[in-house]
C-alpha cells in the first residue's frame, strides 16, 4: 500500500501529547465528592459502565487516526512485469602493430582504442564480449565471457611490445584477424553476433585477405564494425633509436576502401576516427545500434483505499456521541 499525500501521516504524532494530556488530567477533570467513610462501598462489585468510561477517549483516537489515514489516500495497485533479455556476443578485433605508437591519438592509438574499449566493455554488463589482437598475425587474448572483470585486466595489456620485440611478426593482417573473431563467434546461438574492428593502416600481411574474412562474416550472419584510426597527412611516432627515442612524421595510410566494403559486406558501418574524443563518440553510437534487447511488459492499475478509513472515523465518531449522550451521560 502507497500513500498519495503521504505528509499528512505525520499529524499522526499529535496522538501523543494527546494521550499524554488525558492521562495527567483525567482525574482532575472529573468532579469529586468527599464522604466521612467509604465503609458502605467497600463489598460494592464495580457497575459495568465503570468498564466502559475510557472507551470515548479510544473512540475519538481511533476516529482522528481513521481520519488521518484517510487524508493520506491509501492506494493499492495490481501490477505484473515480464522482461525477457537477450544478450549480444561481441569480440573486438584490435590492432597492436608498431604503428599504433603513434601519437595523433593522446596519449597514443593503441592506448586510447585501450580506454574507450574499456569504458564499452563496462556499459555492457549483459554481453558476451571477447579480444582478438593481430599485427602481422592475428591471436585471441581473451575468449567470449561474461566475467568483464577478467576481460578488462587482458585488456589493460594490450601493447604494441610483442610486434616491437619480434616476439610475434609486425604488419597488419587486417584478414587474419578478422577471421580470428569470426572462428570465435561462427558457433555462437546469439542472434546477434558482432565483430569491432579497429585498425590504422592497410592489410599487408596473413594468409587471408580482408574482404575474404568478410565474406566468411556475413556467411554466420556476423556483423562488422570497422573503425579507422588516424589524422590526416602526417602522425608523430616515437622512433627508437640508441640512447632513446627521436620523433618523427611517418604518413598516414588507412585503407578506406577496404573497410568501407568489409563494413558493407556484413551490414555493419565504417568510421574514420581522427582524434580520441571522436573514437569516444564512436563506440558510443556503435553501443546505441547493437543494444541488448529487451522485451518488458508492464501493467500497473492503482485503486484509490480511504473509504474504508474514511467510514471508520465517521462510525467512531457516531459511537462516542451515541455513548456520551446515553449510558455514559453525565449529569452535571
Amino acid at each position: 500500500m502507497t500513500y498519495a499525500n503521504s505528509h499528512y501521516l505525520l499529524l499522526l504524532l499529535l496522538l501523543i501529547p494527546y494521550v499524554v494530556w488525558y492521562v495527567l488530567h483525567y482525574r482532575k477533570a472529573h468532579p469529586v465528592l468527599q464522604v466521612s467513610t467509604t465503609e458502605a462501598y467497600r463489598h460494592l462489585k464495580p457497575s459495568w459502565k465503570q468498564y466502559l468510561i475510557h472507551v470515548p477517549f479510544l473512540l475519538r483516537c481511533v476516529c482522528f487516526t481513521a481520519a488521518v489515514l484517510a487524508l493520506a489516500r491509501p492506494q493499492t495497485s495490481n501490477s505484473w512485469k515480464q522482461t525477457d533479455m537477450e544478450g549480444i556476443d561481441i569480440m573486438l578485433c584490435m590492432d597492436v602493430s608498431t604503428s599504433m605508437l603513434a601519437e595523433d591519438l593522446r596519449p597514443n592509438r593503441v592506448k586510447a582504442a585501450r580506454e574507450v574499449a574499456v569504458e564499452f566493455i563496462s556499459g555492457r554488463p549483459n554481453d558476451n564480449i571477447g579480444l582478438t589482437l593481430f599485427a602481422g598475425e592475428a591471436f585471441t587474448q581473451c575468449p567470449m565471457t561474461v566475467d568483464h572483470a577478467v576481460l578488462i585486466n587482458m585488456l589493460q595489456g594490450m601493447q604494441c611490445e610483442m610486434a616491437q620485440r619480434g616476439l610475434i611478426e609486425d604488419g597488419t593482417a587486417i584478414g587474419m584477424g578478422l577471421a580470428s573473431a569470426v572462428a570465435r563467434l561462427k558457433d555462437s546461438k546469439a542472434k546477434s553476433k558482432v565483430v569491432i574492428l579497429l585498425t590504422d593502416g592497410s592489410n599487408n600481411r596473413g594468409d587471408i585477405s580482408p574482404l575474404t574474412a568478410a565474406d566468411i562474416a556475413k556467411s554466420f550472419g556476423i556483423r562488422v564494425y570497422t573503425i579507422g584510426v588516424g589524422t590526416n597527412g602526417l602522425a608523430r611516432y616515437p622512433m627508437p633509436v640508441a640512447g632513446g627515442i627521436q620523433y618523427m612524421q611517418v604518413p598516414v595510410e588507412i585503407d578506406t576502401k577496404t573497410l568501407q566494403s568489409i563494413a558493407s559486406k556484413t551490414d555493419g558501418e565504417y568510421y574514420r576516427v581522427r582524434d580520441t574524443q571522436s573514437l569516444y563518440e564512436v563506440y558510443q553510437e556503435i553501443d546505441k545500434l547493437e543494444k541488448t534487447k529487451l522485451n518488458v511488459k508492464k501493467f500497473s492499475k492503482r485503486y484509490e483505499a480511504f473509504v474504508p478509513f474514511a467510514v471508520l472515523a465517521v462510525l467512531a465518531l457516531l459511537l462516542e456521541l451515541l455513548l456520551r449522550s446515553t449510558i455514559l451521560k453525565r449529569i452535571p
